[in-house]
């Protein structure tokens, strides 16, 4: 059961959210907030209904939020990404398509529209500390989510497997990884791993 809070400013657009996904199977909303409560949510997931200029910026630890707003342009979802908003939808999406983008938003995914995907890939990746990780970097950390060793990567990229072990412990240093394993859980959240 996915557990749902819901921010919003109206208390109609509360109202209406809050029966509408009650509908929805495996999810249950906790609470409805104001913006001004959002930082106290309880949810597994953040249903925030509001504009993205009026967007109050949350602690980056925390649920994931799936954003509902009328600019739902790409290019706006990725100066949102470290507020832990991982999907953007427009006001009029189908309550199919909230449902699905909450599912994916508890599971740890970024959802994104395919028009964005390639706006999104071609994005800084910065890790927690502002350094941000190389184009070969994504590269071997899609490779290490598929569960590559490192011989592997360097045959498909067709490099070194000393070079693949140097790319391998920079992204973990990076991301200040213990494992592989954390790299890829730190990867997901982050949005540097598309699956």
């Amino acid at each position: 059961m996915i557990r749902v809070s819901i921010v919003a400013n109206s208390p109609v657009v509360q109202a209406g959210l809050r029966a509408l996904l009650e509908e929805g199977p495996g999810t249950e909303v906790v609470e409805t907030l104001a913006p001004a409560d959002a930082d106290r949510a309880i949810g597994d997931v953040i249903v925030y209904d509001v504009e993205p200029d009026a967007f109050q910026a949350l602690a980056v630890d925390g649920p994931g939020i799936v954003l509902l707003t009328a600019d739902s342009d790409g290019a706006r979802q990725s100066e949102l990404w470290p507020w832990r908003i991982r999907a953007v939808l427009p006001h009029n999406a189908a309550v199919a398509e909230i449902l699905a983008a909450l599912q994916a938003v508890a599971a740890g995914f970024v959802v994104l529209r395919p028009d964005e995907t390639e706006r999104a890939v071609a994005r800084p990746a910065l890790t927690g500390d502002g350094q941000s990780l190389t184009p070969r970097e994504l590269e071997v950390m899609q490779m290490i989510a598929a569960g590559e060793s490192n011989k592997r990567i360097a045959w498909r990229l067709g490099i070194s497997e000393h070079t693949a072990k140097f790319h391998v412990a920079s992204i973990l240093s990076k991301l200040n990884a213990g494992s592989r394993a954390e790299a890829v859980t730190i990867g997901i959240r982050r949005g540097f791993i598309y699956l």
